[in-house]
């Protein structure tokens, strides 16, 4: 049991396991607000053995997910296993308008059908982190459309434009002369109002969605509801190192790449970056990371813990077994060796049987997205046939079968026949 006091505040006892959980929810994360109220709520549902409701809200947008959306996946998944209610929440009401949040136009809504089969794929995919038996899946559709004009114009009267354009997009936006459509200031209203009809105790999100969670605590206080805590996370560092990670700027890892794939990238990141990714991506304990750092600071090779790292997030998505077969697959290739299972490809030569150009066998293979790309690779010294690096762009391959290697990763047994 451990006192805590502030000036305000006489002292309190607060037991060890709600310590517990108050580490786990300040784990990684950027900020709490209000810390005190949430050690409070974690105090009554000790008290009461009432599990607290934990939402999170996704738009979806996109259907697929990287390691970086996982980040707050993450801290559900560890309120999850502390006996807390999460509630996984899809917008299907909200995409309709399109969340304008760090935009600097307009976003256009997505259609019903591509928000259902987008929520879909997301949740089969969230799934793999969140533990889907403890998981409540609801639609804010469910109150949105029932609320009506009339429910809407009385949700409008809450909030002024005054304190809605302090948010930094519509108040930059305003600021440049870019048009503001009235139905934007509707998004955070009804994503505040989603904690109102589900009584939520904490919401999550990514520092981004800042405005939009205090949007709840505010909407709850108005209809006489205890206001909800919010805990932003940090948005994560890609394979770069620097940028955020995003398909767009390729320096992400997909959640359904396949495990070697997934492996050997989590191994291509910098040591330093490693850290920040065992902290946001790791369901190892604080304590257990910290001796890990002390050991490759002591000597141990930052590699060893890299591969730790590896084999957890790829048998997450994938199996143990699988990351087992990962390591092996990586240092397989590592020392020059060709993978067990590689595609099988056939083409067909030139004309009259003619060979085939180097830079169209990579093209044709699914190797390189161009024959640009190609030459770029074989610039690089990137591209192997049969082991050997491949340095004449003016390469031709007749009739038979080679095994074509681009990069560490990819490869091809390419059979060029008539």
């Amino acid at each position: 049991m451990t006192e805590r006091s502030s000036p305000e505040n006489p002292p309190v006892t607060v037991s060890d396991a709600v310590q517990h959980a108050l580490a786990v929810t300040r784990r990684g994360c950027e900020e709490l607000i209000p810390e005190a109220d949430w050690l409070k709520k974690l105090q009554k549902s000790e008290a009461t053995g009432q599990p607290l409701r934990i939402k999170l809200g996704l738009d979806p947008t996109a259907p697929d997910i990287h390691l970086g959306h996982t980040v707050v996946l993450n801290k559900m998944r560890q309120l999850q296993d502390l006996g807390h209610t999460v509630i996984f929440l899809i917008g299907d009401f909200t995409s309709l308008i399109g969340d304008p949040s760090g935009r600097n136009s307009t976003r256009p809504p997505l259609t019903p059908e591509q928000i259902k089969a987008n929520a879909e794929t997301y949740y089969k995919q969230a799934s793999l982190v969140l533990d889907p038996a403890k998981t409540e899946i609801r639609y804010n559709s469910e109150w949105s459309l029932p609320l009506g004009s009339m429910g809407m114009i009385q949700l409008a009267a809450k909030y002024t434009v005054a304190r809605m354009m302090e948010r930094n997009d519509f108040h930059q936006r305003f600021t440049a002369g870019t048009p503001i459509s009235v139905h934007e200031f509707l998004y955070p209203l009804m994503q505040g109002y989603d904690s109102v009809a589900l009584k939520a105790d904490l919401e999550l999100g990514g520092t981004d969605q800042k405005f939009n969670l205090l949007m709840g605590r505010h909407l709850q206080a108005e209809y006489g509801q205890e206001p909800q805590c919010i805990l932003t996370m940090p948005l994560l560092e890609g394979l770069d190192g620097v940028e955020k990670m995003s398909k767009s700027k390729g320096n992400y890892i997909g959640i359904t790449e396949d495990a070697n794939t997934m492996f050997a990238k989590v191994l291509s990141i910098s040591d330093e970056l490693m850290w920040r990714w065992y902290t946001l991506l790791s369901f190892k304990s604080e304590a257990e990371i910290d001796a890990l750092r002390r050991e490759v600071a002591q000597g141990r090779n930052p590699k060893e813990a890299k591969v730790m790292l590896a084999k957890e997030i790829t048998a997450r998505f994938h199996s143990p077994a699988a990351a087992e077969a990962a390591e092996q697959d990586f240092i397989h290739r590592s020392k020059g060796g060709v993978p067990d299972e590689i595609p099988e490809v056939r083409l067909s030569l030139g004309e009259g049987g003619a060979p085939l150009g180097i830079g169209a066998v990579l093209k044709q293979a699914g190797l390189a997205p161009s024959s640009s790309e190609a030459n770029r690779l074989i610039d690089g010294a990137g591209v192997r046939v049969d082991g050997g690096v491949v340095s004449d762009k003016g390469l031709k391959l007749g009739a038979g079968t080679y095994v074509v290697q681009v990069g560490k990763r990819k490869f091809a047994r390419v059979t060029l026949g008539g």
